[in-house]
Order: structure tokens, then C-alpha cells, then sequence
């Protein structure tokens, strides 16, 4: 289904159309107007997980070999919890169904690395929850309030950043110092049939759910990212260089001279939903590493 939209997309491009959002264009989006969409993607609303900013001490591939984490079968099966955070007014609604629709699109992403099971599911009525943005008092105390399981348990979080943020994650070697922050946020109507176009498939979770396995961006580094055994600044060999993130579904863009054009379809870039329909086999190959090491129980 995803392969087919991105067709679609690239017969939009030669037919000289352009989305709603582009750039140039404003860009509407949960009740606010920016200039553009790339204004949207620069000022950091697509994810706002805290990443290593090219600090990757023990997660080098030449670390990874000398401290070898457990041995693990994948697929391997992670309970997930999820918490809808609602305010007064009634705002925050996700129903079961898009639960289930949620689940459905994070197992068809990871299939043969994880397999996703519902184990439980609450809602809470919190004005200041329901507007958390990352490292605020109001996250804390959501998460230290509602998060259940251990490290190798999935928890959820659903609100309305007060900046409209679409996400943001932590990653799997954080767990041991901060348990209590572990998990992922979203906002509520990036769930499949959310409403919050063109982020509503459900691929901000599976975008935040990759940083909860230890993926990185594939703009990491950006075009002169570090180079370790020949991986990129992601540390997934197979993924190209990307000097930026990409916005929309920009077919053919190449923003670095290394070979092969931006991985625009990759879910751990900043295109539309309808763009991406992928994982690589190296960011899958990270993603069982940094869980076998981090997670796996924990």
C-alpha cells in the first residue's frame, strides 16, 4: 500500500503538482499556520527526541562487538501500554479501533524484528499532561505516574504538545539511568485516522518506536557524518547519506555526493507518511543489537 502511494506521488512530481504544504506554500497543521512545510521540519516539530548529537560512545559498531548483549530469537514479542491523555474540554479522543490500527501499522514495519501485543490500555484527564513537551515537569510526572512494565515493555504516551510537535522517544541505553522516562509520546491525531494530515497513518509512532530500538535519523551527520566501518552517521551502512531532512515526497532528492539519492522512504526520515514505507536491513540490524544490550530483560 505504501510502495503504491509513493508511486503516486512520483506521478504527482512529473505532472508538475505539489501538495498543500510544500515549499511556499503555508503549511496548516493542528490549529497553526506555518509559512511552509519545510518551516514546519526546521523548526524541529516532526520529532523531538533528544538525540546523541554524534556522541556514540558505546553504540560505535567496534563497541557494540566488545560488549555483546544477550542472545535474543526474533522476532521478538513486546507488550505495549497505552496511555491517552484527554484535557477537560474533552480534547485527546483515540479509540480502540485506532489503537488497533496503530498496532497493525507498527507490526507491519517491524516484521520480522518485533511483533507488537496490546497489554493494556488507560485514559487520564490532565490539563498540564495533555500539553507536555519533552524534559518539562508535566512529562515527568506523567510518565512517573502512568508507565508500567520494564525495559523491554512499550509504553505509549498520546497528547497535544502546546507546539504541535508530532513525537518524541528514548533511546534504549537511556533506560538504565532514567527508567521511569522510558517510552514514547505522540500526538494523539497522528494515529491512523487522527486527522492531523499528512502525519495521520500512524507512522510518528513508528518513527519514535525506531529511536525506542536505538535507530538514529538518516540525517545523522548529515553528508560528512561520522564514518565508522564504513557506516554512515546513522550507523546503518545501506541508508545514504542525507544532508537534511526531507519534508513531503521529494522524489530524486539527492542533497549528498555519496552514492544513492536521500532514503525519502525511509520511516527514520521527515516525509510525509504516505513517503515512507521502510526500515533497512542494517537499521534493523541496530535495532536487535541495542534491544538484545538494553532492553531485553531489563
Amino acid at each position: 500500500m505504501k510502495r503504491t502511494l509513493l508511486v503516486a506521488a512520483v506521478a504527482l512530481t512529473m505532472a508538475g503538482g505539489a501538495s498543500v504544504g510544500s515549499q511556499g506554500k503555508p503549511f496548516h497543521f493542528n490549529g497553526k499556520v506555518w509559512d511552509s512545510q519545510d518551516a514546519f521540519v526546521r523548526a524541529g516539530l516532526r520529532c523531538g527526541t533528544r538525540s546523541a548529537n554524534g556522541q556514540f560512545d558505546d553504540l560505535t559498531p567496534g563497541a557494540q562487538s566488545a560488549r555483546p548483549g544477550p542472545s535474543v530469537t526474533f522476532p521478538v514479542t513486546i507488550n505495549v501500554y497505552f496511555h491517552i491523555i484527554r484535557s477537560s474540554s474533552g480534547g485527546g479522543a483515540v479509540s480502540a479501533s485506532q489503537i488497533n490500527a496503530q498496532l497493525a501499522v507498527l507490526n507491519d514495519a517491524f516484521v520480522g524484528t518485533a511483533s507488537f501485543v496490546l497489554a493494556g490500555t488507560d485514559t487520564t484527564v490532565n490539563d498540564a499532561w495533555y500539553g507536555m513537551e519533552p524534559g518539562t515537569a508535566a512529562e515527568r510526572a506523567a510518565k512517573e505516574a502512568l508507565r508500567v512494565g520494564s525495559a523491554d515493555d512499550l509504553n505509549i504516551y498520546t497528547a497535544n504538545p502546546g507546539s504541535s510537535l508530532l513525537g518524541w522517544a528514548t533511546f534504549p541505553s537511556s533506560y538504565r539511568g532514567s527508567p521511569s522516562d522510558d517510552g514514547v509520546v505522540i500526538l494523539y491525531s497522528s494515529v491512523p485516522g487522527g486527522g492531523a494530515e499528512p502525519y495521520d497513518e500512524g507512522d510518528t509512532a513508528t518513527h519514535e518506536v525506531g529511536h525506542w530500538f536505538g535507530m538514529y535519523h538518516t540525517f545523522q551527520g548529515g553528508c560528512g557524518g561520522p564514518k565508522n566501518t564504513n557506516k554512515q552517521g546513522d550507523l546503518a551502512a545501506d541508508t545514504p547519506s542525507e544532508a537534511s531532512p526531507a519534508f513531503g515526497c521529494p522524489v530524486s532528492r539527492d542533497t549528498c555526493a555519496s552514492p544513492g539519492a536521500d532514503p525519502i522512504e525511509n520511516f527514520m526520515d521527515y516525509t510525509d507518511d504516505a513517503c515512507m514505507f521502510e526500515f533497512t536491513g542494517d537499521q534493523f540490524s541496530r535495532a536487535r543489537d541495542q534491544f538484545a544490550r538494553y532492553r531485553y530483560g531489563k
